[in-house]
């Protein structure tokens, strides 16, 4: 049996790359914001990561993903 750590809300809910259905790492998610916050288009981002624009639109405007680690939790995995 392997322990990880995962990061939670304040719900102890999984958030981030923590969250089973995500997509992304955070770190493609500080990437996505830079890029906007230099200017380049969410279009050309969008391509770049195969996700939509508007999807991109909304991890810029902290939509998607712009929750903050209330904590980390144990979970365990079977191996």
């Amino acid at each position: 049996m392997r322990t990880i750590l995962v990061a939670v809300n304040e719900d102890g809910l999984r958030i981030g790359e923590s969250h089973p259905r995500a997509k992304l790492s955070d770190d493609d998610i500080e990437l996505i914001r830079a890029l906007a916050e230099e200017g380049m288009r969410y279009r050309v981002i969008a391509q770049k990561f195969e996700i939509s624009k508007v999807t991109v639109g909304r991890i810029c405007r902290y939509e998607r993903r712009g929750q903050t680690i209330a904590r980390l939790k144990k979970c365990f995995l079977e191996d």
